[in-house]
Formats: C-alpha cells, structure tokens, sequence
C-alpha cells in the first residue's frame, strides 16, 4: 500500500502538484508527501504551476490575514463605542483628561502651557478640552509649525489655523527642520506647537495629572 502510494504522489508531484495538494489527495501526513517526493527533479511546466500557487496560496493567505484584522478592529471599534457612548464627562474629568493628555504630550514648564505634537485629531481634542475646561484669553495663544523643506508655508499655517481655531495673525515664523527632505511623507501636514503664555494654567495642568496619577497607585 505504501509503495502505491508513494508511486502516485510522485507521479502528482511531476504535475506540478503541491505538499499540500498530495497529501490531501492520498490521506497521507505532509511530512510523508515531503520525504517521498523530495529527490523528483520537476519539468520546467510543472516548476511554473507551482511557482504560481505558490504565490496564489501567498496572495489568498495575506488578504485572509487582512479579513481577520478588519473583523478585530471592527470588534474593538464596536466596544470603544459601547465605552465611549456611556460616558459621561464633567468640569472636572475634562480637566483631569485634559491635564492627562497635556502631561503625555505637553512640555514640561511651568512657564506657559506648550503642547507639540503631528497628529491634528489630538491637536484638535486637546484645544477643545482646555477651552471648555478653563475661561481662556484667545489672545494668549501662539502657534510654532514645524515644516520641511517641501511643505507650502503659506498652505500649512491655514491648516493648522483651521485645525486649532487660532487665526493666522498668531502664527509665529515656522520652525524649517534640517534635511527634512529626504523622503516626503504623504499626507504630513508637519508638526503644531501650541503655546498658551499663562504660568498659573500650566502649573495647574501638570499639578492636576501629578495628583491623579499619584491617586491612581496610592
């Protein structure tokens, strides 16, 4: 019996059949199809259709991979928003979030409030979380874009003064980075550093997020 079987796996392999195929072909183990066929020198044809299964297998393997991420993250979306349709935020857990994020991404001085970052959802959210969590004097605002070389000056300011709701006149020069133009990042609209020139609101800030985390592990 084994030797009938050998016979025809080697005799599929010539085929240009695959492992995988001769196995589930003759209800033999992978590893037997692989010992038994490992010596049999293929034809030109049959090395062609393996090669192009092969890369089939490979193509079919990556978007059922892709399948499985989308159905995770749209698992995990669903949940956020079982989480974040629930909740309900006060004066003060503003605050707390908005110092939380201020202490990640913020500078850390008491001099004035700066916060820098490239992401202009969170650049956004923390502007919106400071207006309503504190009485503000839009005055005080001053904004640093930090380019490369390809950006448009003119075009990133009126970006960013969409994004931030400052208006253009408080813009300051834009900081140019050194060799920023050696790879060109598609959709980068450069970085936004945030000043508020209040000491007492930046001292609050990083005292609030001081006082929560030391509460979290106390």
């Amino acid at each position: 019996m084994k030797i009938e079987e050998r016979h025809k796996a080697v005799q599929l392999r010539k085929r240009g059949y695959s492992l995988k195929e001769i196995s589930e072909n003759l209800n033999i183990s992978k590893s037997s199809a692989s010992l038994w066929v490992r010596n049999i020198e293929l034809s030109n044809k049959s090395k062609e259709l393996l090669k192009e299964k092969y890369t089939k297998g490979q193509i079919a393997s990556q978007e059922a991979h892709r399948a499985k991420k989308r159905k995770r993250l749209e698992e995990s979306k669903q949940k956020a928003l079982g989480v974040t349709g629930k909740a309900r935020f006060n004066s003060e857990s503003k605050k707390i979030l908005c110092a939380m994020l201020y202490w990640c991404e913020g500078i850390k001085e008491d001099s004035m409030v700066s916060f820098i970052n490239s992401d202009p959802f969170l650049i956004a959210n923390f502007l919106q979380l400071l207006r309503e969590s504190y009485d503000l004097n839009e005055d005080k605002f001053r904004v640093c874009v930090h380019l490369h070389s390809y950006h448009n000056k003119k075009q990133q300011i009126k970006f960013w003064s969409k994004i931030t709701n400052i208006p253009e006149n408080l813009f300051m020069k834009p900081y140019k980075k050194i060799n920023g133009a050696k790879r060109i990042r598609k959709n980068y609209q450069g970085c936004a550093n945030i000043r508020y020139y209040d000491a007492r609101l930046a001292q609050d800030l990083l005292a609030i997020a001081r006082e929560y985390m030391k509460g979290s592990i106390g």
